[in-house]
């Protein structure tokens, strides 16, 4: 066997003796447990220190350029100037890594964020043991994967343990603010029901393989590029905005996937890689054997991009992602979101006007401007006494830009030690809110069974 440590000073090799066993850490801390860490999501968790988790992290993985990759980030953390972090790295490479993991149990949280081909597997596996989940997005890729996660969320409810996905989307400050102004019948009347054509509600998301993640280039591992081991867009990224759908439009409701959700209609399609562009996110010279059944002239095409239609308790929704190979200069992910009320449209905007950075717009969408106004106004009252400074520009007759002070702007990053508090706090109450775990499976159900959807058309 095969441990390595990662400290404040550096990267440590040593071989060392399992000697520590589940009952020698504190049950009342968390201690963590990292998976196989082979999406940058992994380390994020880990950008924020938390008071009640312990700083050694127990990693188990099979080694190689991914964790090499996992462990950098997290030297990166633990040596910055501001805020050093201080884990302490306790790693165990080797082919038995899984099964080592669950016959050690030296933590009792397990993250997982890497290949989604061996994920929800994982999880089945961890729960089992007794372990408390905290997964990155998608826990399931596929129907398979779907049925398999209604059995893991039966276990830990049997076990009295947690399962939790990572949904970072939700604390941005624009969703934030779109979901709280929506709560408010006064100015945003009725959620429109929409059809087809133009749903009620839209979420779009548009990302990128090359970018940048805590001031570096982000190189990605060739089997991201792989359907069957990342998952199609329409499974990936849509799970954040699925998501988004239900806690804005129902907060704190359980929807039910076999009588709230109706799925209409599905597509996907390919974005096209070139040799020299795989070479410059993954660092690799040629396609890997598991890859060349998707490249055509030299070009890799893959199932990134996706749409679903779908009604929720009536309402017309529609989600889609598009991934490019890279942004323009100055740009990055963008988001545009619509809800539609009887009375306000909610939108926001994230493009080159916005300097690619999320803007919430009120829009008027009845005739009495003088009326609506006024109860914008009064509305935002209401919003300022949760989340003081917000404010409020008149662009055009009918449109107000929703202004939001630079203190709410923190980041996707950080978007990931918000959600582990979160979950901290659930950890202490020992238990979910009553609708995370139904609502959590509505989502899998939508992407999954929509993706069986895209590919039968």
């Amino acid at each position: 066997m095969k441990y390595y440590f990662l400290t404040v000073a550096g990267l440590f090799l040593l071989n060392v003796s399992c000697k520590k066993t589940s009952s020698d850490f504190n049950k009342s801390e968390v201690t963590l447990i990292t998976l196989d860490p082979g999406h940058f999501h992994a380390a994020l968790v880990q950008k924020t220190s938390y008071p009640d988790v312990n700083k050694d992290v127990y990693v188990y993985s099979p080694g190689g350029a991914d964790l090499d990759e996992h462990l950098k980030r997290i030297e990166g953390y633990n040596t910055r100037a501001e805020n050093p972090t201080g884990w302490n790295e306790i790693v165990y490479t080797g082919a038995d890594y899984p099964d080592r993991m669950l016959a050690e149990k030296k933590g009792n949280v397990m993250i997982t964020a890497g290949n989604n081909g061996k994920k929800t597997a994982y999880i089945q596996q961890t729960l089992s043991a007794g372990i408390h989940v905290l997964a990155d997005k998608p826990m399931a890729i596929n129907i398979s994967d779907f049925e398999k996660l209604k059995e893991c969320f039966s276990i830990a409810e049997q076990k009295g343990i947690l399962l939790y996905d990572i949904m970072t989307e939700r604390f941005e400050i624009t969703t934030l603010l779109q979901k709280e102004f929506s709560l408010l019948p006064a100015l945003y009347g009725e959620q429109e029901k929409g059809s087809p054509q133009e749903p009620g509600i839209v979420k779009e998301s548009v990302h990128h393989f090359f970018k940048t993640v805590s001031g570096n280039p982000l190189i990605r591992p060739a089997w991201f590029f792989d359907v069957n081991q990342q998952g199609e867009g329409i499974v990936d990224v849509t799970t954040h905005l699925v998501d988004l759908v239900q806690w804005e439009c129902f907060p704190e409701q359980i929807i039910n996937y076999q009588t709230d959700i109706e799925l209409l209609d599905a597509h996907h399609w390919t974005t096209a890689l070139s040799i020299d562009q795989f070479r410059e996110v993954t660092g690799l010279e040629t396609y890997p054997d598991y890859l060349k059944q998707d490249v055509s002239n030299d070009t890799l095409y893959v199932y990134a991009n996706g749409d679903i239609f779908y009604k929720i308790r009536g309402i017309h929704a529609k989600v889609s992602v598009i991934w490019n190979y890279t942004y323009p200069e100055g740009g990055g992910d963008t988001h545009y979101s619509i809800m539609k009320g009887s009375k306000a449209h909610l939108i926001i905007q994230q493009g080159k006007e916005q300097n690619y950075k999320p803007v919430l717009f009120i829009k008027a969408a009845g005739s009495d401007q003088e009326a609506f106004e006024k109860e914008l106004q009064a509305s935002l009252k209401t919003i300022t006494g949760k989340y003081p400074g917000i404010d409020l520009k008149k662009i055009e007759k009918d449109t107000w830009e929703v202004i939001v002070p630079a203190k709410y702007h923190n980041g996707h990053e950080a978007h990931f030690g918000q959600v582990t508090e979160n979950f901290l706090k659930y950890l202490k109450n020992a238990s979910l809110p009553a609708w995370e775990a139904p609502n959590m499976l509505a989502k899998y159900y939508v992407t999954t069974h929509a993706l069986k959807l895209a590919k039968s058309q």
